[in-house]
């Protein structure tokens, strides 16, 4: 695939996984005995190593030593949320016309299939932006995509915001994102950080281009595990069992 680029947050110190991680970055926690983030970088191989940009702060020279020279490292110095993330990339991206995904340096689960699917459907449709949504009813508190009566994308709504009739929406947002590159920093500026913890999300992009009258698209992935994130020693242990359940079905048929 041509004309595109990737941003992985990186960044995060991942506190909750401490005590059983010790003092590494979080993308660097090992999952079935290798880094999770080995396992986002080979879910977008199919993007040239030299066109993704890796979001690093807390224990950066190990993630940067461990990769070596194959990607570009960009320095978040302040852990100020994911839109914050992305904003750090902007210098970086001034003259590229292309298409950009955003995927996160702890979410291993997303298959390489699925995420190349999304890319080509949004650049095939010509949109400012498309979003990996999927199903999964144990993820209870997961963030909600909201359409209007005509079924256009709306917002999306976190989990613990979510009103009694907007958690029953069964449409998760999956966190993962490809955006026109121009459409995506004309809008970063308009973010808000008015939250609890004063950060900049970039969950809040979509619909702010949504509002604008842009073209937002959403790609349903029909294996709602991709969508787990490892944030705590428990999410550990379901993510490592689905990832040695697919390597052994991949074993098994040859793959």
């Amino acid at each position: 695939m041509t004309n595109i680029r990737a941003i992985v947050p990186a960044a995060g110190k991942g506190s909750r996984l401490q005590k059983v991680s010790g003092d590494i970055p979080k993308a660097m926690f090992s999952v079935v005995k290798r880094p999770m983030l080995e396992f986002v970088l080979e879910n977008i191989s199919f993007i040239d190593e030299k066109e993704i940009y890796i979001v690093v702060g807390c224990g950066k020279e190990m993630i940067t030593d461990h990769f070596g020279d194959r990607y570009n490292y960009v320095e978040q110095k302040q852990q100020l949320g994911t839109g914050h993330a992305v904003m750090e990339c902007a210098g970086e991206f001034e003259d590229f016309d292309g298409s950009v995904l955003i995927t996160f340096g702890d979410m291993p689960l997303f298959r390489r299939e699925e995420m190349e699917a999304m890319c080509r459907l949004h650049q095939e449709s010509g949109a400012d932006c498309t979003m990996m949504t999927a199903e999964n009813p144990s993820l209870k508190l997961w963030a909600r995509v909201v359409r209007d009566e005509n079924g256009r994308f709306s917002r999306i709504v976190e989990g613990k915001d979510c009103t009694p009739e907007q958690a029953t929406i069964k449409e998760l947002f999956s966190g993962v994102i490809v955006f026109n590159s121009r459409s995506l920093f004309y809008v970063l500026p308009e973010m808000g950080c008015s939250n609890v913890q004063k950060e900049y999300y970039i969950t809040e992009v979509p619909e702010i281009m949504a509002r604008r009258g842009m073209k937002v698209e959403t790609y349903f992935t029909k294996d709602g595990d991709d969508l787990r994130g490892i944030n705590t020693p428990e999410d550990l242990e379901v993510c490592e069992r689905i990832l040695e359940k697919r390597l052994a079905e991949k074993l098994e048929v040859g793959v």
